[in-house]
């Protein structure tokens, strides 16, 4: 989805039934994976490491200390004996960085992040014939399915932490409340957690009186605002994502059902192969301005300066004379003082190609008691959806 974990994790609210036609064709199950889709698409996937790291290691009893110590000077560490011990050095590791980034603001919590990722990545954890090399260990269907010629190799613990709670989601399904059925989202793939935006969205739709013939979906990710578009009845979605996770995910989830016909897939950035003009063009993009230091370790939620300029030229071009853009975004950027900058208020101002019909703003829920993150600006945050048309 662009890179947007776009299309996210997203809100809370119940929603009309889907239309017939959605229900009959939506699949409420998790679907295998199509291995001609598999052959076409190289996916995004941890990359395994094939020869044993020269590393330190950490069983129980060890001393969590010494091991972060160890980190910190660079040197690679062991999770041995029980999958436990591993995830009892993350808490560790969590604790003794919370200390040096107390995280009580929007760029500590960011600092925080990206120190957390290095440090972790030097902890790894063996797998052998697909399975972890420990005791008590999680089942992860990921480790076969995604590596079905290399059975016996090493992973950082951050990154089989990822597989298993993805093998979860995956398996189990997710809820979303502008949605009758659960998503299954495939590994590597944005959903929402907050749905904020996506009740904002559907509000807009219901009202939505234009043509739906066609709409495309820039960076689709997990597909949840093309199945919101068949739900209000469109006859047609396209959608692209620079993820092949992504795309795979989805034709995954839809089989042949009736909604496959309905939603047409390409991997792409921004508008992929697609080159027909429509009359409602959908961009739920990152909210928030990549800085120069940062790594791609959230690649998903931060944009760069080229995005918006590039999206802008070529959807003057692709939408109808009478169509209109519609752009979910939010105010995080600003509230946080990561940015001043406003990229569609720029567009607006100074692009020369849209013009403002509404731009509709929900408060965002407030944040769970139970966040170990000081998200003060919640209180203030809004999610927004613009709806631009063409000069």
């Amino acid at each position: 989805m662009l890179a947007w974990l776009g299309g996210c994790v997203a809100t809370q609210c119940i929603a009309s039934l889907l239309i017939s036609t959605y229900q009959q064709g939506f699949p409420t199950f998790a679907p295998k994976a199509n291995k001609k889709i598999m052959s076409e698409l190289t996916l995004n996937k941890p990359t395994p490491i094939l020869s044993t790291p020269k590393t330190i290691p950490f069983k129980r009893g060890s001393d969590s200390r010494a091991a972060i110590q160890e980190l910190e000077a660079g040197n690679a560490v062991l999770i041995t004996a029980f999958y436990g011990n591993g995830l009892d050095l993350m808490l560790e590791l969590k604790k003794h960085l919370t200390r040096k980034f107390p995280k009580k603001t929007f760029l500590e919590q960011r600092k925080y992040r990206e120190a957390y990722h290095r440090l972790s990545s030097l902890v790894f954890i063996e797998i052998k014939a697909h399975k972890l090399a420990v005791k008590k260990e999680p089942t992860i269907g990921w480790l076969e399915k995604l590596y079905p010629e290399t059975p016996n190799f090493f992973l950082t613990f951050p990154q089989v932490q990822g597989l298993n709670s993805s093998w979860q989601w995956y398996t189990n399904g997710i809820t979303v409340p502008v949605l009758r059925n659960k998503l299954h989202p495939y590994y590597g793939t944005y959903f929402p957690t907050r749905f904020d935006h996506l009740i904002l969205f559907d509000n807009w739709l219901k009202r939505y009186e234009g043509p739906k013939k066609s709409a495309i979906d820039v960076g689709i990710g997990s597909g949840v605002l093309a199945f919101q578009l068949v739900k209000h009845g469109f006859q047609k979605v396209f959608g692209t994502d620079s993820n092949p996770n992504s795309i795979l995910g989805i034709k995954d989830f839809m089989g042949s059902t009736k909604l496959s016909r309905k939603i047409e897939l390409d991997h792409g950035s921004l508008f992929g192969k697609w080159t027909k003009q429509t009359e409602l063009i959908i961009f739920n993009p990152p909210w928030i301005p990549k800085l120069n230091d940062i790594e791609s370790v959230d690649e998903a939620i931060y944009y760069d300066e080229e995005l918006f300029p590039a999206f802008f030229e070529k959807a003057v071009d692709l939408l109808l004379p009478d169509g209109k853009l519609v752009l979910i975004f939010s105010n995080l950027a600003q509230i946080t003082n990561v940015t001043k900058k406003h990229p569609i208020a720029r567009e607006i101002s100074k692009g020369g190609r849209f013009k403002l019909e509404k731009c509709f703003k929900k408060s965002v829920k407030v944040a769970s008691d139970k966040t170990t993150r000081d998200q003060n600006w919640r209180g203030s945050e809004e999610v927004e959806l613009w709806v631009l048309v063409k000069k």
